[in-house]
């Protein structure tokens, strides 16, 4: 290790360069010159304190830094090890998500290009599912300086989030109280869904009934029934709520609301087979908005949020680590399809 300890020694001429930041730049050289290869184990805390002459918590702080950026990992009981060469990597970001449906590759693509190629993004995607988050989180613990988290509602999640250290932490998209140090940018489902729909009373009118297709038995949130229910019951109008639309079931007369894609679609192609006229003999309104609901057909009207202005609100966090607290809000985007 007398490369390294030299590479160090020699910064501490650097009047400009904190203690910490002499240790990150020595080994950071030393992994670009090659001294360091991946899978070198670094100094001990103890080796380092002996060495360099500096805090245990100078030289704790310095060998962070590196993991965040994804150069070094700790292994328990052994020690930090070289996990990287991308020293051009400023830090290393978890991105893990419901899925990758296109809202959310929409939200992917606006995030990536606001940090830019120095920060490094690994992607994951839970589906929804318990087991999958829970084994997730255990294999990305501790090797990342910061984790972008759409969580599952599900009680046993809380407890696995709050073993991440509250500033490398961002819930994204569903709310989750974690307490005040814990940053979140989210969506607010039930008062929403209610207020947009009833911007949009008179237009409603217009149809027999509404239907909203929903499932509780996957990732639908649950604020979207409660404020549909709630809207139809104060308007006293005919509303139904339906799991799955049926192949061939699509009636004139009835406004459609969706909350999955892949039933929208069929019905779309069943109204086309039909003759029936969108926006005139049915109407469609979707959740959640990206480009082909723009184009399509004239357009298909959404309740959505901005996903592009989150996921800028969410790099800025990642670049800043400024705590945020805030509700993204949700709008009605008129189109042709009503």
């Amino acid at each position: 290790m007398e490369p390294l300890y030299d590479a160090i020694i020699s910064l501490k001429q650097i009047s400009t360069l904190s203690k910490h930041e002499q240790l990150v730049q020595g080994i950071v050289e030393c992994i670009e010159n090659e001294t360091l290869v991946v899978g070198d184990q670094l100094p001990s805390i103890n080796q380092m304190v002996e060495n360099i002459g500096y805090a245990r918590k100078t030289i704790v702080k310095a060998y962070e830094e590196l993991k965040d950026r994804g150069l070094v990992e700790s292994v328990k009981i052994k020690g930090y090890f070289i996990l990287s060469t991308k020293t051009d990597v400023v830090l290393k970001v978890a991105l893990l998500l419901y899925s990758f449906h296109r809202f959310q590759e929409e939200f992917y693509n606006t995030f990536r290009k606001e940090l830019g190629d120095r920060y490094q993004i690994d992607i994951y995607v839970h589906h929804n599912n318990l087991e999958a988050f829970e084994n997730i989180i255990s294999s990305i613990y501790g090797k990342y300086g910061a984790y972008v988290v759409a969580p599952i509602e599900n009680p046993l999640v809380r407890p696995l989030l709050e073993t991440i250290e509250p500033s490398k932490l961002l819930i994204v998209d569903r709310y989750l109280d974690l307490g005040y140090n814990y940053s979140y940018i989210a969506q607010e489902f039930e008062h929403s869904t209610h207020d947009r729909l009833t911007e949009i009373l008179d237009v409603i009118k217009k149809y027999d009934k509404i239907i909203l297709y929903f499932r509780k038995d996957v990732d639908y949130p649950i604020g979207v029934l409660n404020g549909f229910q709630r809207f139809v019951e104060e308007n006293e109008l005919i509303g139904e709520i339906e799991k799955n639309y049926q192949p061939n079931s699509v009636q004139k007369g009835v406004l459609y609301f969706f909350i999955d894609d892949t039933d929208l679609w069929e019905l779309f192609r069943d109204s086309l087979k039909m003759g029936l006229v969108i926006g005139k003999d049915i109407g469609l309104l979707s959740h959640n908005d990206h480009i082909i609901k723009e184009i399509m057909s004239g357009g298909i009207a959404t309740i959505s949020t901005d996903f592009n202005e989150m996921a800028v609100k969410a790099a800025n966090f990642v670049k800043n680590g400024q705590l945020i607290h805030e509700i993204v809000p949700s709008y009605f985007i008129p189109r042709n399809s009503l």
